[in-house]
């Protein structure tokens, strides 16, 4: 068992290396800045390598949560790492409400423009963004976008995977390590239904209240009249609860759903992928 420790220990040391040097020879960068653990770790890890010749930069839109965007803002200060906000101005772009399954490509080509735009401005060589080796396992249109517009992908290119992410940003010391996963609000609405500010405020009020009810890690999926709970498998037995149950109608009715639903698989990464 030692010996595997090891051997893993010395293999995420090699990525690491792999992700400096790669760094390293990009001169500067933009980093796309979310705030999740991989675009917080890669932001960190520029700032080490590249010093004042990096920028993070966070896209602030209605997908984006209060909560994401003050988490962001907060480690990219405690860790001094230069963050700009910009606006995007993706819910101007009818293909990204209209919600198809390619409605991420919409969303990362209006990111990128921008960024690509501010990288030419302001003299930085690159862009890049925190997509990890396992990111290529599900449905990311999203790649498609970086392809067209030149972004790299440090951690990939490194073969960093999550698991590999979080173990490193916890050796580093960084609070993020442990962060529960985190997508834009847009994700909780199902293809083929329009994303609406009003739906997406909708989702990030009931996710809220979740959040304040001590769980953890969870999505809130709307459907229309009905809400999807999915919780984490290691706190489903919480939500099981019949007075909790009690809780969660109330709060999701008071938001205007007519059914409220407890998603008995659980919370999984991609749920709605899973029709396509």
């Amino acid at each position: 068992m030692r010996c595997k420790d090891e051997a893993m220990e010395s293999g995420r040391r090699e990525k690491a290396d792999a992700l400096a040097q790669t760094l390293a020879a990009l001169g500067s960068a933009l980093v796309a800045y979310s705030g999740g653990v991989d675009s917080a770790y890669l932001a960190w890890a520029a700032r080490q390598v590249l010093g004042d010749r990096m920028l993070a930069v966070l896209a602030d839109s209605p997908s984006l949560a209060a909560f994401q965007k003050r988490d962001a803002v907060q480690f990219a200060r405690d860790y001094g790492i230069p963050v700009e906000i910009i606006r995007t101005e993706e819910f101007d772009n009818p293909d990204y409400v209209q919600n198809a399954p390619d409605r991420c490509f919409h969303c990362k080509d209006e990111l990128f423009g921008t960024l690509t735009a501010i990288s030419r401005q302001r003299g930085f060589a690159s862009i890049i963004y925190g997509v990890n080796a396992d990111d290529t396992r599900d449905f990311r249109p999203g790649h498609r976008a970086a392809a067209q517009y030149g972004v790299r992908s440090p951690l990939l290119d490194a073969g960093l995977t999550k698991a590999e992410i979080r173990e490193l940003a916890r050796q580093a010391g960084l609070p993020i390590w442990d962060r529960p996963a985190s997508a834009c609000l847009s994700s909780r609405i199902p293809y083929g239904t329009p994303v609406t500010i009003q739906n997406l405020k909708k989702v990030e009020d009931g996710e809220e209240a979740l959040r304040k009810l001590g769980f953890r890690q969870f999505r809130v999926r709307h459907h229309g009249d009905l809400v999807r709970i999915e919780i984490a498998p290691d706190e489903l037995s919480k939500a099981l609860d019949p007075q909790m149950a009690q809780i969660f109608s109330r709060i999701f009715k008071k938001l205007g759903y007519k059914y409220v639903t407890l998603d008995l698989e659980g919370y999984r990464t991609g749920s709605l992928n899973e029709v396509l």
